[in-house]
């Protein structure tokens, strides 16, 4: 954390916050205004689904039929209202999320640290920054440690700009005027700082530049492409079947408006304009269902790639741990026979002050205001035990982790003595501190033996070293401090109660998880055992060499690209693993055909999170960078949210298709009754019917199964196959199966109502009850329609179903609607046979797809 302003620099009042925010307006570049009702309502008059209601209208007036064509225009506006319902779920969903995932700044105001949404920074902010942050607005640095920027978003340079305020150590040249400022929407590479705000929203950098970023739009959805694809070519087979249906209706009958009018009705039939609007509606509104989960979602198109996902890379601390360290045991003395300290459980031993060095140095190479879970409890413990050697004097000189070197040092200057002495203390890896302190072989085989028989107890180990009183300049990389060696330090992470059964879920779902980790080796693998990340029968468990289960990153730097494919495989642990070796092992099982997510939270994990499948960021201990990289992001960083997500977004995709197949079938009964005149039949379902049928129809493929339960083996089943389209040539037959089930239902219902009510098929009760069957069909495919049991519909599908039928029936009943859309009251026996017929239609398309599925 940034060092905070003196106590003369205040910072902000809130109300003068609230002022300024009024005068230069919200942070942010002019993104894409939210739709407003206008904007919306010409939206849809250009689908063709509108377009064809009001042409019908039109139509229905010109003929002299105003009651059809006020009957026609209420129902226009019935499905307008409708629609604007649907989206305007969708757009609340997609606006929450928003809100949720906006990022936020750290700001100083009225002498205390305040965290605001980035909209609301303003110029005169105190604005504090540091490592893995998005810098919120341009602004002049007042204090920097350490401070590198990665400002290619700007310039294009792709290396990190040196930051700083006056030249450290003293002697050096002064700053320029560029390194002492800092730019919106830049992230904070390394360091901390603390910055004036200077410009805000369009009048910053990135504002003057252009807007581009602004207006970027998320890229269609493969799902997306594919019913995009599909709709336009049913679209052209529906227009050219309504032209030759005008053609020759026209020409047969020479009445060309009736025939313009039942060249509508088919093609108001054959469209398939729900499709979009289940497209948009249920990704939306299951991820506004993952958030209560736990899961915010960044990009609505993870959602449906999550349900397929077949490789779950995961971090160890704090996603399969609790996060909450404490240090479990100290080692010291010779190498040969070195002195543990248990400090928790029933083997604790009683302090000694032989530990303190170990433990003051370990402190001292820490962050001075500790937000890591690690060196909170170093702190902690030190708290318990003050000494001496904790007295540091001041900070000049840090050396951070690096991809190659994993430890860390700072070099201290002490106050106490004359001639400016320093010195430094530093932790990092034992096989990484082993090095820079020198050891001989001896001496590493017994500190290695040693760690080993910590981490074997599943402990997170560290070693200590530091450097006596130093005269002169420090050099400039850690590799130069004349270290020595003091001794280990290890630390307990409990492992979070649910991860168990949570794992058990990935390995019965088909889902491999990979546990990613810079732990040592030992350690990791006792955390998997615990985790029971292993599955027993399996490549990596038994029949096969344990060893080939776990891959260090020394080892990765070895195997080529196809030797690293093939050494994934069996693959479960990954140790040692640096953020920059992610990226490359999320390339390697995406050449092999798997579908990955992975999880993240450093500004390293950046490049991984982006090119997985999808990204996962942590929450609570996430970076901004990590964050805005990422897919989804987990608000409580735990691996259950994971696989909860997951299972979600396998019923959201499985909803979908269930949805796709009903839309589809629903729709083969309605087109066989708008194609009976091209036959030679009666006309039997105008315009107005279509619409009617339509107010049906909409709210079961968008309510009804959006609602629908998950299916009983929705984790019992491997991922599904991205390469298999959601309604490819399988789905397409169950639903022409189904559609074509009604379709003997109808034609069966009508035989009865010719052959033994000796109804003309010209009348109104011929027309009522095939409006009847359709609706009737319609309830069938939604309760009986799929393979899950029809008791455990949701509520919702029964009041649709419900609903629609006594609509039907109070249209029959009432005058008005009863002679504007030709209907007439049917008996009992009509209502039985329509029942039985539709009911009979989809059971035995069931029966059938269950058969050939088998």
């Amino acid at each position: 954390m940034p060092t905070p302003p003196t106590p003369t620099q205040s910072g902000l009042s809130q109300a003068q916050a609230r002022a300024l925010l009024q005068t230069h307006g919200p942070n942010a570049l002019d993104t894409e205004p939210r739709r407003g009702l206008a904007t919306r309502l010409l939206d849809m008059l250009r689908e063709p689904m509108f377009v064809l209601l009001v042409a019908a209208a039109a139509l229905y007036i010109a003929l002299g039929d105003r009651l059809e064509g006020l009957t026609l225009s209420l129902f226009v506006l019935a499905m307008l209202g409708l629609t604007f319902w649907q989206e305007g779920r969708a757009e609340s969903a997609l606006q929450a999320l928003r809100q949720l995932t906006e990022p936020s700044a750290r700001v100083w105001r009225e002498g205390q640290t305040c965290i605001v949404p980035a909209r609301e920074v303003v110029p005169g902010d105190l604005l504090l920054i540091a490592e893995g942050e998005r810098i919120a607005a341009d602004g002049r640095l007042l204090q920097a440690q350490q401070l590198q920027v990665d400002e290619s978003l700007l310039t294009g340079e792709s290396l990190p700009v040196d930051k700083s305020v006056s030249p450290e150590p003293p002697g050096q040249q002064a700053p320029t005027e560029a390194a002492q400022q800092v730019f919106a929407a830049c992230h904070v590479v390394r360091g901390q700082g603390l910055a004036l705000v200077t410009a805000t929203g369009a009048r910053s950098q990135v504002g003057q530049i252009g807007q581009a970023l602004a207006g970027q739009h998320e890229p269609p959805s493969p799902l997306r492409q594919q019913t995009e694809a599909l709709v336009q070519r049913l679209a052209l087979g529906v227009g050219a079947l309504a032209l030759l249906m005008l053609l020759v209706l026209g020409w047969r009958d020479g009445q060309w408006l009736q025939a313009l009018l039942s060249a509508i009705a088919l093609a108001m039939a054959l469209l398939p304009e729900e499709y979009p609007v289940v497209q948009t509606l249920f990704p939306a509104l299951g991820a506004r269902r993952l958030t209560r989960e736990g899961v915010l979602t960044r990009r609505i198109s993870a959602i449906e790639t999550l349900g397929a996902v077949s490789v779950l890379c995961t971090d160890k601390t704090g996603t399969l741990t609790e996060n909450r360290m404490a240090v479990a045991a100290l080692a010291i003395g010779p190498a040969q026979a070195p002195r543990v300290l248990h400090c928790l459980g029933p083997q604790a031993g009683a302090w000694s002050t032989d530990f303190e060095p170990l433990l003051a140095h370990a402190v001292r190479a820490s962050t001075p205001q500790a937000f890591d879970p690690m060196e909170q409890a170093l702190q902690r413990l030190q708290a318990e035990h003050p000494s001496p050697a904790s007295q540091a004097g001041a900070l000049v000189q840090s050396y951070p982790l690096s991809p190659t070197l994993p430890a860390m040092a700072h070099v201290w200057r002490s106050h106490d003595i004359e001639g400016g002495h320093w010195s430094a203390s530093a932790k990092g890896a034992p096989e990484a501190m082993m090095g820079l302190c020198r050891l001989s072989e001896a001496e590493r085989a017994h500190w290695l033996a040693c760690t080993n028989a910590l981490a074997a107890q599943g402990l997170r180990v560290l070693g200590v070293a530091h450097t006596g009183p130093q005269v002169g300049p420090w050099p400039s990389q850690m590799q130069a401090l004349p270290l020595q060696w003091l001794g280990l330090l290890a630390l307990q992470d409990p492992l979070r109660a649910d991860i168990p059964q949570a794992m058990a879920q990935c390995h019965s779902a088909g889902i491999r998880v990979i546990m990613i980790t810079g732990d040592y080796p030992t350690t990791a693998r006792v955390i998997a055992n615990q985790a029971g990340l292993v599955p027993p029968g399996t490549e990596a468990g038994q029949g096969s060499d344990p060893a080939l289960s776990l891959l260090t990153g020394d080892e990765l730097l070895g195997l080529d690209d196809a030797a690293l494919r093939e050494r994934l495989r069996q693959v479960r642990i990954c140790a040692r693993i640096t953020p920059t070796q992610k990226l490359r092992l999320v390339q390697a099982l995406q050449a092999s055909g798997e579908i990955v997510a992975m999880t993240g939270d450093g500004v390293n994990d950046a490049p991984a999170l982006q090119a997985a499948h999808v990204g996962i960021a942590m929450g609570q201990r996430g970076t901004d960078v990590a964050r805005e990289a990422s897919d989804l992001v987990l608000v409580d960083d735990r691996f259950e949210a994971i696989v909860k997500g997951i299972r979600s977004g396998r019923r959201i995709f499985d909803n979908l298709g269930l949805s796709m197949r009903y839309i589809f079938a629903i729709h083969l009964p309605v087109a066989a009754l708008a194609l009976w005149p091209l036959l030679g039949g009666p006309v039997l379902l105008l315009p107005l019917h279509l619409a009617l049928l339509e107010l049906v129809i909409d709210p079961a493929c968008a309510i009804a199964f959006e609602h629908e339960a998950e299916a009983p083996n929705v984790m019992q089943r491997p991922p599904r196959d991205t390469r298999h389209a959601l309604f490819g040539g399988h789905e397409l037959g169950q639903a022409a199966l189904q559609g074509l089930g009604l379709c003997a239902g109808l034609a069966l219902a009508l035989v009865w109502a010719v052959q033994v009510q000796h109804w003309a098929l010209e009348s109104p009760s011929v027309r009522s009850l095939a409006l009847l069957c359709v609706v009737m069909g319609n309830g069938a495919l939604i309760l009986w329609g799929s393979a899950r049991p029809w008791h455990r519909r949701h509520p919702v599908a029964w009041a649709l179903m419900a609903s629609a039928l006594a609509v039907l029936a109070a249209l029959m009943h009432t005058g008005v609607s009863a002679t504007a859309l030709g209907l007439t009251p049917l008996p009992a026996s009509a209502w039985a046979v329509a029942a039985a017929t539709s009911l009979g239609g989809v059971v035995l398309a069931s029966a059938l797809r269950a058969q050939r599925t088998h």
